[in-house]
């Protein structure tokens, strides 16, 4: 029987760590191991800011010390995964497939050399049109990859076409980790949260595709977010260190706090096009015709890109 909410979670998802700080994992898998370590720009940005990591950011030397730097977080983070270590390709890159690609070949290339196999390597690429091509290329390399920066079924769906092992929809916009005062509450995310809706039909639509492309939520901000969402049945959920010591020290919750009423709303249409056909069309329509998609995925890459130079900056003042 579960003793804490936390492994009562466990119980009913797979759960992986958002975050690069090896504490909060060691912390956390004493009886079970997280599966994924997901990352991004500005989780390796908060890292380099800490003291303790000054180490790695003097190891990380030469014209890829951020790339370097990212991997040698995620290395210390690996020895308490089952599955993934994630790394993030660069904002700069998004919309460029040739440039996308090479950017994850390096990448996998650096976890290679510091003794991580491809097989437990997962590139985090942003859903644009291109880099969803590039996807596509890179799953025909060996190389594995997450479709992030998600906040719709077309993007998800492209993201299957391009044989990504997952989608990660936002459930918040990646804005109010960093102005918390445009975060919303909502009384029962579960039904009430426009992105529920969105990923109980991306679950949907890549069932009727019978798509193996797992569903990860990410960008939660509270802990009633995180049980709304496990009631949503995601293939995965990826929670951040101060979440996962909120859920370490709460109680179970009754097994109807698990469930939810909400029903999928897919555009049969949206299912059976073909995304990326011609470079990806379909897909680069898809999101210029939708202008939230739109705003927060350009939102968040400007953020991402924001964070990418300022660990860049920080580490000029180290070495």
């Amino acid at each position: 029987m579960s003793d804490t909410l936390l492994s009562q979670i466990r119980s009913l998802v797979t759960v992986d760590i958002d975050s690069m700080d090896p504490e909060i994992a060691a912390r956390h898998t004493k009886d079970i191991k997280f599966c994924d370590m997901t990352s991004n720009q500005a989780i390796v940005y908060s890292e380099a800011l800490r003291p303790e990591r000054r180490r790695s950011v003097q190891v990380s030397r030469g014209r890829n010390v951020v790339d370097l730097f990212t991997v040698l977080l995620g290395k210390k983070v690996y020895p308490h995964l089952t599955g993934n270590v994630h790394a993030q390709t660069s904002p700069s890159t998004a919309y460029d497939t040739e440039k996308t690609v090479e950017h994850a070949r390096k990448l996998v290339s650096i976890f290679e050399a510091n003794k991580i196999p491809r097989e437990r390597v997962c590139i985090k690429i942003p859903a644009t049109a291109e880099s969803m091509v590039a996807c596509k290329l890179l799953a025909e390399m060996g190389i594995k990859t997450l479709a992030t920066c998600l906040f719709s079924v077309p993007q998800a769906v492209a993201a299957s076409q391009a044989n990504c092992i997952y989608v990660a929809p936002y459930f918040n916009e990646l804005r109010v980790h960093f102005e918390p005062s445009l975060w919303r509450e909502y009384t029962n995310p579960a039904e009430d949260h426009p992105m529920s809706q969105t990923i109980v039909s991306i679950k949907h639509a890549l069932q009727s595709i019978n798509s193996k492309t797992q569903v990860m939520p990410a960008s939660i901000v509270t802990v009633k977010e995180v049980v709304s969402l496990v009631s949503l049945k995601p293939d995965h959920i990826t929670i951040s260190g101060g979440l996962l010591d909120k859920l370490s020290q709460e109680q179970p919750l009754p097994a109807d706090s698990f469930k939810t009423s909400l029903q999928p709303v897919v555009d049969e249409a949206q299912v059976s096009r073909d995304y990326l056909a011609q470079s990806g069309e379909e897909l680069r329509k898809a999101i210029q015709n939708d202008e939230e998609v739109t705003r927060k995925l350009k939102d968040a890459l400007s953020l991402f890109d924001d964070f990418e130079k300022k660990t860049r900056e920080l580490v000029k003042t180290v070495l």
